[in-house]
């Protein structure tokens, strides 16, 4: 029996006619008239055929791959075993044999696995290094920081200097008591400000004119321009003084 000797045995037995067959497949009745007759020429191409035949079969409820099988068998001239035609319309699978690796493609991977780790090692050597900033020069005035002696007590000393210019020299010693200290130029620029400790002495100059406040001015002797003042206050009183080129 041909396949479309079974199609039309199908479709008689549903008990329907190439009209309904049409209606209910979406497929032209001329066309089914020529699958009907064993011609499967104008159905578009084996792509097609296939289609067409999968939904006939499933409108006259029956097993598709019995006509699909038929039609391999009649219209593809196909030596094919039964096993192979089911394999190809997704029922069966085709057994797959062991892939064989090649050395050439283990080395390719070794090569590769080596080159990853390796450059993974330099992002993160690269990533983990500290680049440490260079100095950077400011207009600040320059203090140079040198050794005195001790004072009575053994608190050590430091005598540091600060200049902007030469008119105005103003020398503090933190003689009896530490104490808070602020100097700034006529210009406003800060020379100083924090704790001048006890024994400890600071020299500054400028051009036109130095600005002071001194924390505990009791604790603390000024020298300006080579002439040492006279007290500027008393313990703990916090005292605002100016000195310029006349001092």
């Amino acid at each position: 029996m041909t396949l479309g000797s079974m199609i039309t045995q199908a479709r008689k037995s549903a008990g329907l006619s190439i009209d309904d067959l049409s209606a209910s497949t979406n497929i032209r009745g001329s066309l089914l008239r020529e699958m009907e007759s064993d011609s499967f020429h104008n159905c578009g191409g084996e792509t097609y055929a296939r289609g067409h035949i999968r939904n006939i079969a499933t409108k006259l409820v029956v097993d598709p791959l019995i006509f699909i099988a038929a039609f391999e068998e009649e219209q593809m001239h196909s030596d094919r075993s039964m096993k192979d035609l089911l394999v190809e319309n997704s029922v069966m699978k085709q057994p797959e044999e062991a892939r064989k690796v090649s050395w050439k493609v283990l080395a390719t991977i070794s090569v590769s696995s080596l080159f990853v780790v390796g450059l993974a090692q330099i992002i993160i050597s690269n990533t983990s290094s500290v680049d440490i900033p260079k100095p950077i020069s400011t207009s600040s005035p320059t203090v140079s920081k040198t050794p005195s002696p001790v004072a009575s007590d053994a608190t050590p000393t430091e005598q540091a200097t600060v200049s902007t210019g030469t008119g105005v020299q103003l020398i503090v010693s933190a003689t009896r008591a530490k104490s808070w200290l602020f100097v700034s130029d006529s210009a406003g620029r800060t020379l100083f400000s924090g704790q001048i400790a006890r024994g400890a002495v600071k020299t500054f100059s400028t051009d036109v004119s130095l600005n002071v406040k001194v924390g505990n001015a009791g604790g603390v002797d000024l020298t300006v321009n080579g002439k040492k003042v006279s007290s500027i206050g008393a313990d703990g009183e916090v005292v605002s003084v100016s000195y310029g080129v006349d001092s």
